[in-house]
């Protein structure tokens, strides 16, 4: 099988687009504002250098973030941090569940989770902010087999539904519930990984589930499931959080990071085909699942700057978090969403790519 990575052009050409907080990206601005970003960062790698040296960046990806695959199989953050003697090392976020896990016992300093489950997971005392938003999905729906009868989330009463605690198609889940006036104890949850969810369901062990992308898509082509409830303002973005003592210590790497993130972003707007072959290959898809996952559910022509469009969103999650007892004592999920975004940056990036090298 071939291996694909992005062509040069691509890359260069997403490297000098401009990010914007107020609208959709739609070009480059040309070869000056990828000078000047590689001028911004090495005055801060002059900076980080005088700090404690960092050998390694710890760094997930996972199926449902597009754009971390692409940063990953090109070697971008490498080859912009070798000459620096800093590695890159990656590991795979099965869920936003795991991701936050792997946040808190310091095994990642930058990981992939819904907003719904980066609040959380910052409500109930992980030493997180989110620094850069990296997709709009549509990425769960509520799912049942190809011969299930179930047409409605009013019919799940009672019945297994299968989800994984802490994650967005959970809280997709008791949104839903909530809004026809149920909540998780009128089922019987069973909490599974997404996979083992999609299994689950297929197997006829469970009859419904809050499904995630690219398994749910997958099971949808292949199987033949149904999503009997979609709804995309109960779906949170796609959070990029990264540990507070990394962005404490060793803040001009984020930075770093965060340029290399929006050259994948762009690359994929510029090139969908090469995205998706690559999404195909990495998580085990056919290539028709891979399209439906990022070209049918997932936006990425969006302000990638944490901002009040996601408050807005996670402000209507807070009463679940409350009314399920997802919080611990003393928690305080309104403290925490004030706390939650760090603009610092992104916001660095878009200002060197707006600035033209002298």
């Amino acid at each position: 099988m071939t291996s694909f990575r992005f062509r040069t052009n691509v890359t260069t050409q997403s490297l000098s687009m401009s990010l914007n907080r107020r609208q959709v990206i739609g070009g480059a601005v040309g070869l000056a504002a990828a000078a000047s970003i590689a001028g911004t960062l090495g005055a801060r790698r002059t900076l980080a250098q005088d700090s404690d040296k960092l050998e390694k960046i710890r760094i997930d990806y996972a199926y449902y973030n597009p754009s971390s695959l692409v940063l990953r199989r090109n070697g971008w953050l490498e080859e912009d941090l070798a000459a620096d003697g800093i590695t890159v090392e990656w590991t795979l976020s099965a869920g936003s569940n795991k991701a936050n896990e792997y946040l808190r016992s310091d095994v990642v300093d930058f990981g992939s989770t819904a907003g719904s489950a980066a609040l959380l997971a910052k409500a109930n005392g992980s030493p997180i902010q989110t620094v850069y938003i990296f997709s709009q999905p549509e990425w769960t729906a509520l799912v049942v087999g190809k011969d299930s009868e179930i047409t409605s989330p009013e019919q799940v009463k009672g019945k297994k539904v299968a989800a994984t605690k802490g994650t967005d198609p959970y809280f997709f889940l008791l949104q839903t519930l909530h809004s026809i006036g149920l909540s998780e104890s009128d089922i019987e949850l069973v909490n599974l990984q997404h996979a083992d969810g999609k299994t689950a369901l297929e197997r006829g062990d469970v009859d419904a589930w809050a499904g995630l992308d690219p398994h749910m898509a997958q099971t949808e082509l292949e199987q033949g499931s149904k999503l009997i409830y979609r709804n995309i303002d109960f779906n949170s973005y796609g959070f990029l959080n990264a540990r507070q003592k990394f962005l404490e210590s060793y803040g001009p790497y984020a930075q770093r990071v965060l340029v290399q993130y929006e050259r994948a972003r762009q690359a994929i707007l510029a090139d969908p085909v090469t995205a998706a072959q690559i999404l195909s290959e990495e998580a085990s898809l056919f290539l028709e699942v891979a399209k439906k996952e990022l070209n049918e559910r997932t936006n990425l022509k969006i302000d990638v700057v944490p901002g009040d469009v996601q408050r807005a969103v996670l402000e209507k999650i807070i009463p679940i978090f409350d009314d399920e007892g997802q919080l611990t004592p003393g928690a305080d999920a309104h403290k925490s969403l004030e706390e939650l975004f760090n603009i610092e940056y992104v916001t660095a990036v878009e200002a060197a790519a707006a600035t033209p090298a002298p």
